[in-house]
């Protein structure tokens, strides 16, 4: 059997959300974009280019636009979880609260079951005999 060229190993860490994965993408372009600008700018500087000024006023925009998208992934990660739940640390508290109450509940059903019964038998009757 000849050996395959790929294997499929499971992946470590999920896949982000489509929403994060779409704010991370644009973050990474929008920044690369800017860091292409800042060399531009620093070569026309040392070439004592007309186009220095230009390309240092729109390098510091965009780093504010860069800034920007890297805050809109962060915003839009904390939504995601906020909408469709995360997986808290503390959940093992909240299990057993939830635990805790369910019992309580199937407690207080079966009591009330019982209770029924015991009224439903001597209904009617005056008399066992």
């Amino acid at each position: 059997m000849p050996r395959q060229l790929w294997v499929e190993e499971p992946a470590i860490r999920r896949r982000m959300p489509d929403p994060v994965r779409t704010a991370a993408v644009r973050a990474v372009i929008i920044m690369s974009l800017t860091m292409i600008q800042a060399v531009v700018a620093f070569l026309c500087t040392l070439a004592g280019s007309w186009l220095a000024f230009p390309m240092v006023l729109s390098g510091v925009a965009g780093t504010v636009v860069a800034t920007w998208s890297v805050l809109d992934v962060w915003v839009t990660r904390q939504v995601w979880n906020q909408r469709h739940g995360v997986v808290s640390v503390p959940s093992s508290t909240a299990r057993r609260m939830r635990r805790e109450r369910r019992a309580a509940r199937r407690a207080a059903r079966s009591t009330a079951r019982g209770e029924s019964r015991i009224r439903r038998r001597g209904e009617g009757r005056l008399s066992r005999a």
